[in-house]
């Protein structure tokens, strides 16, 4: 049997042929960029700070001593925080005592879930194209990843072959919703369907929304708001995408008291705690007032405009996100297949970096989505409008 390390890395696409281990795409993408001085819209991470009242909160944090260990499963107020935030969007009511536990980031939540759930024997399903972390730490568990493709041009999963991709031995479903790296954002009809499955097969669904407040004209419905998924559901948000504090790395975990009490038993062992100053300063950040949030919203909305705007004057295909840091392109109007030579080159060719979408597959996967880029639109306005007119000049570049 391989190694731990060695699983995690094949699940992460991160496995030469040879199996010699290899850099992720962001880092060879990153490495490009800074050798080339291009823009880099590869990695989604904002260029500027989030609201100055909460970085006020947290420096205020660390002068009075607020350094030591937060409580294993986060400091009340922040738990109480995220209870009253899902009360206040959703309507969904939640005991912060049992129910909710901070995390060291998404990352660290979806780790603790999958660890905890699964293990050799289980099967896990996610969506394709998938984030990183989820084969990673399928990999790690030592289940067997499975998929249900998502297409183009909506990136919806067909709800007639769905149950395909399920299986008695299914123990556990990853959501992204909205979804990174297609922008997707499922309706009602997909989450159902979802749900009804998972029931079937009694599986429990694991939710990833951290990018829930940053959506475009489309509402977002919470998978545990649907009949019958709460008693099954984990939800996992973070704060680094609603407040642009990514390098804070607070997340949370909430559901049923018996699944977060088991996901909570691996994660006092991964982190046990961390970021204490920042805790206090989130809670804060989710009781802000409403136009916090869509104004954030509106902002990002603008962003996207203008970068899909570059990427149509390129010459390619442009699917359009619903939500999401992120934006796709399809290079095949340009008679170019393959995507991931083509990321490879972009950084010298106009100076601008993306990542290829056929590194969240597995082969199939990447196959079918061979011709696909992801940009970042979480810049600020002038680099998108400078990578727009970068952009622009492809088609002749080529």
């Amino acid at each position: 049997m391989s190694t731990p390390w060695h699983r995690t890395a094949q699940g992460a696409n991160l496995l030469g042929p040879d199996g010699s281990l290899g850099v992720t795409i962001f880092e060879e993408i990153t490495t490009l960029a800074n050798h080339h001085q291009a823009i880099n819209l590869g990695q989604g991470f904002p260029d500027e700070d989030g609201p100055a009242e909460l970085s006020k909160l947290a420096q205020e944090a660390i002068a009075t001593g607020n350094n030591q260990y937060a409580p294993g499963k986060g400091i009340l107020d922040l738990r109480r925080a995220v209870a009253e935030h899902q009360d206040r969007f959703y309507g969904i009511s939640l005991d912060p005592e049992h129910e909710v536990i901070i995390t060291t980031g998404a990352t660290e939540a979806i780790a603790a879930a999958v660890l905890a759930l699964t293990g050799p024997g289980d099967e896990v399903l996610t969506f394709e194209p998938f984030y990183d972390s989820y084969g990673a730490m399928i990999g790690l568990s030592g289940a067997t990843h499975t998929t249900a493709a998502l297409l183009a041009p909506d990136f919806m999963p067909d709800l007639a072959t769905l149950e395909n991709s399920f299986s008695p031995r299914t123990k556990l479903v990853i959501l992204n919703n909205p979804h990174n790296p297609t922008g997707a954002m499922f309706p009602v009809e997909v989450l159902a369907e979802v749900v009804r499955l998972a029931i079937k097969y009694d599986a429990v669904i694991l939710t990833d929304e951290v990018y829930e407040h940053l959506t475009f004209g489309t509402r977002h419905i919470p998978v545990a708001t649907l009949p019958g998924a709460a008693a099954r559901t984990l939800t996992i948000s973070s704060a680094g995408k609603t407040f642009s504090f990514t390098g804070w790395k607070i997340g949370w975990l909430s559901g049923p008291a018996e699944l977060v009490a088991a996901a909570r038993t691996v994660k006092q062992f991964l982190s046990y705690s961390s970021g204490t100053p920042f805790q206090g300063a989130i809670a804060a950040g989710l009781r802000m007032e409403d136009t916090f949030f869509t104004d954030a919203a509106a902002t990002l909305a603008r962003k996207r405009d203008i970068l899909a705007e570059g990427l149509r004057a390129a010459g390619l295909d442009v699917y359009l996100p619903q939500g999401t840091y992120f934006i796709n392109a399809d290079t095949q109007k340009l008679g170019i297949t393959d995507a991931t030579a083509l990321a490879r080159r972009l950084p010298k060719l106009i100076g601008v970096a993306a990542i290829p979408v056929p590194v969240f597959c597995h082969p199939e996967g990447a196959h079918r989505t061979r011709s696909l880029l992801r940009f970042a639109f979480c810049k600020q306005e002038p680099l998108l409008e400078q990578a727009a007119e970068r952009l622009a000049t492809l088609k002749d570049k080529l």
